[in-house]
């Protein structure tokens, strides 16, 4: 048999036959188109499906970061309860602080109180009613970031306002203070709840305790900060004023050493805050000899101690924006947060906040946003705690008077619930189903979007493979319709 011939010119190959229906790089270029219908149809959309039912927003598209604001969004929609906060809302930004019921009210009005938690108790240690320091300890539980009533719990051994309060080690210690007439003391007060029945027990001062927590020297108006092995106390005043020192007492396995010496402040502090970030130990706010400051104070913690304290006293950035003291001083998610206090005169509302590098303390400066503030006119001597999803800000004085009250803000502002991004991304509200019943729902749905997905890729490789067939089904039913539209 003679192989047949076809006569005409010939064609002309483009690039070498690159582009031929038949080379090499059109057969990559399918390869790679269905590569990736393979891993959409069994991997991307059953992963989708599962988040949809469990999330309450999901992100399709192309979003080249997961953090809201740090690419192109033209379109963004946040849940109502963000208030006025920008959308989406910045790094460190909180909810609007929401009064709490009168029914969680302190059962008296109490300033420069401390405040801590062990396990699921909330205590309101001492304080003062504006006039005369107090013994009484309130207890209220805690359940998903809020609290219960408040009942009388466990009295201190003396009277003490204005002390250090922290929750360490599974106890709570009440370091220093004011005495009754107001005087620095000494005193360490140590309370240890049992692990087991959760009985919150009575108070012991630290030698019937056994542990070297007295003070060598008085202080009332220091900040206690628990480090990775002990405890640091920083600042306060003395007989004679405020003070530089800075002190820690370590605890090694369950022995406590008694306190030593620290590098000192660059400037003496009292009421001020206070708070490790990282590497840094940061003391901001607060009093001077000469009055409220805005210098920033950062220590360097290397070795379990402080080697030395830094400051830039000239920049605008570093500093706190106003002079603030008696100050409500927190940290969440990397954040130093301030609000409230003086100013020497009045109490303010405002909230300053900044997220510094936890490696080199540098940061980018304190923000403030109105959404964010307190209520007019400010509250100042409340102590602050984070508890879940909340901060809590309890008692304190407001316009001169002595609050019973309590304020509190989520600390998480919801993420965008629609949001349209300049590279195709898209964020879409979702169900949010949660618990066992979300995630098993979750695996149902991921289990079926796949399995459909599979039944249509079967249905598209048999057409390929059957194309004539296809064909002449695509065939009748035009020629089907053809004969529908000419009667």
């Amino acid at each position: 048999m003679t192989p047949r011939t076809v006569s005409g010119p010939s064609r002309r190959r483009v690039l070498g036959g690159l582009f031929d229906s038949d080379g090499w790089l059109w057969a990559f270029i399918k390869a790679m188109f269905w590569l990736v219908v393979l891993v959409m149809a069994l991997g991307y959309i059953p992963d989708r499906a599962y988040y949809f039912t469990v999330l309450k927003t999901i992100s399709v598209g192309v979003n080249p970061a997961t953090t809201p604001g740090s690419y192109l969004s033209f379109v963004n929609l946040c849940p109502p309860e963000n208030g006025n906060l920008p959308c989406p809302a910045p790094v460190g930004a909180i909810q609007a602080w929401q009064p709490s019921p009168p029914e969680l009210a302190l059962p008296a009005p109490r300033v420069d109180g401390g405040v801590a938690q062990v396990g699921t108790s909330l205590l309101f240690i001492g304080g003062s009613d504006g006039t005369t320091p107090t013994d009484a300890v309130y207890v209220a539980e805690t359940s998903s970031g809020t609290f219960g009533p408040w009942t009388a719990g466990p009295a201190l051994p003396e009277p003490r306002s204005d002390a250090a309060v922290i929750s360490f080690g599974g106890s709570v210690f009440v370091i220093g203070g004011g005495d009754a007439a107001g005087a620095p003391t000494t005193s360490t007060f140590i309370l240890t709840p049992d692990p087991a029945t959760r009985a919150l027990g009575t108070w012991k001062t630290a030698s019937e305790a056994n542990i070297p927590l007295d003070l060598t020297v008085p202080r009332v108006g220091a900040r206690a900060v628990g480090g990775p092995d002990g405890i640091f106390l920083v600042g306060g005043s003395d007989a004679a004023g405020p003070t530089k020192t800075v002190m820690k007492a370590t605890l090694t396995g369950a022995k406590w050493t008694a306190w030593q010496d620290q590098a000192p402040l660059i400037e003496e502090r009292v009421d001020a805050g206070a708070a490790i970030i990282g590497d840094f130990l940061w003391v901001y706010g607060g009093s001077s000899a000469s009055g409220p400051s805005k210098l920033v104070q950062v220590g360097q913690v290397a070795d379990a101690k402080v080697s030395v304290f830094g400051a830039q006293p000239d920049s605008a950035t570093f500093n706190l924006p106003e002079a603030r003291t008696n100050v409500s001083m927190f940290t969440a998610n990397g954040a130093l947060y301030l609000v409230g206090g003086t100013d020497g005169s009045t109490t303010q509302p405002q909230l300053f906040w900044t997220v510094p590098d936890p490696t080199t303390a540098s940061m980018s400066g304190w923000h403030n946003l109105a959404a964010m503030d307190l209520p007019a006119p400010g509250l100042a001597g409340a102590p602050a705690l984070v508890s879940g999803p909340n901060v809590i800000l309890l008692g304190g004085v407001s316009g001169g008077q002595v609050q019973t009250g309590s304020v509190r803000a989520n600390l998480a502002p919801g993420a965008p619930f629609f949001q349209v991004t300049a590279l195709g991304g898209l964020t879409i509200p979702a169900l949010n189903i949660g618990g066992e019943v979300g995630q098993q729902l979750g695996y149902l749905a991921a289990a079926g979007a796949g399995t459909v997905d599979f039944i249509v890729l079967l249905i598209v490789g048999w057409a390929f493979v059957n194309r004539e067939k296809v064909a002449a089904v695509w065939r009748r039913i035009r020629e089907r319709r053809r004969q529908l539209r000419t009667g």
